[in-house]
């Protein structure tokens, strides 16, 4: 499976904005400052391009859902040294749907980087990983993917996990489950994963921090040595900590050229050498992992990606068949 094929590459849903009408439109916008137009790599939600003004580059993105660029724009107070997240400068409308510009940041998106380097990467991966532990989430509440009022809809972490059965006609990706259920893939996974996913649900932690929830597919940008962008908040939630290690944990084995490295233990070892003793951490883990599978495959379901489905179930099947240990 590639990068792209973890669920959250062009999908049904993007909007198809054409570079030559980018550029029509910044022209219009900006006029002759307006320079060097060029074509981003595409996301499932929305069309991207690149362009410079008054020698700063920025991108241009396109977009049916304008709650995506309003986490982009949220997330950014939550900046630092160790969580780079780009500006979004404005908002607005245009083609009968959104458009959202940013500051462009340098880099090569991490997917693309080599064994080696990304072993080099480790220490800038696991600071970012602490500063969103350490973000500042006071004045906001819930659990789950947040919105323009920075607040979650969920009363626990665990209501906001076990939310992902629900398929709500009308919403981004309703319809998911009747589409499983009558694919040549089934919902047996699914349903065997949910009900282990519940199984887990009394370990969910009180605590709530600040999760990206996509910390791959062309959402981080590096140098040679450390992150220099943390891009694409449409995905972020509040909740524990854990889910963007899970998420890093989940899709690692379809990243060949890092096979080398041990992301989990690596983590196990950072969280030791700084002395964070974290509750359950197993349980807690395999929940997210859970959780992860689940979503990623009603999204597949949805775009009808079935060889994708397969195999996240077969991966889903190996983490719910496990031993669920018992509450004490």
């Amino acid at each position: 499976m590639t990068t792209e094929e973890s669920g959250f590459g062009p999908g049904p849903d993007s909007p198809g904005v054409t570079i030559e009408q980018a550029a029509a439109f910044l022209l219009d916008r900006f006029g002759a400052d307006a320079t060097a137009v060029e074509t981003l790599r595409q996301g499932g939600w929305s069309s991207a391009y690149g362009f410079v003004r008054q020698s700063i580059g920025y991108v241009i993105r396109f977009s049916a859902h304008v709650d995506d660029f309003q986490r982009d724009r949220l997330a950014y107070r939550y900046a630092s040294p160790e969580l780079p997240i780009p500006v979004v400068t404005e908002i607005g409308d245009a083609f009968g749907i959104h458009y959202a510009i940013s500051e462009r940041v340098s880099g090569v998106p991490i997917d693309d980087v080599d064994g080696r380097q990304m072993r080099e990467l480790l220490p800038s991966f696991l600071a970012s990983l602490d500063a969103m532990r350490h973000a500042d989430v006071a004045g906001t509440t819930g659990y789950g993917g947040w919105g323009d009022d920075r607040n979650a809809p969920h009363s626990t972490w665990a209501a906001a996990l076990l939310a992902v059965s629900e398929d709500t006609p009308g919403s981004r990706g309703g319809g998911w489950r009747e589409r499983l259920e009558t694919s040549p893939v089934g919902s047996a996974a699914f349903d065997e994963a949910y009900a282990a996913l519940s199984a887990l649900a009394s370990y969910a932690p009180v605590d709530r921090h600040l999760i990206h929830s996509d910390l791959l597919n062309y959402n981080v940008l590096v140098s040679e040595h450390e992150f220099t962008g943390v891009i694409d908040w449409g995905c972020a939630m509040y909740g524990d900590f854990l889910y963007d290690l899970a998420w890093l944990v989940f899709w690692w084995p379809w990243r060949p050229a890092w096979k080398g490295i041990d992301i989990l233990a690596e983590a196990r070892r950072h969280y030791g050498e700084i002395g964070l003793m974290i509750p359950d951490f197993d349980e807690r883990l395999r929940f997210c992992l859970l959780h992860i599978g689940l979503s990623n495959l009603a999204y597949v379901a949805w775009i009808g990606r079935w060889d994708q489905a397969r195999e996240v179930s077969d991966r889903m099947s190996t983490i719910s068949r496990e031993t669920i240990p018992h509450k004490l």
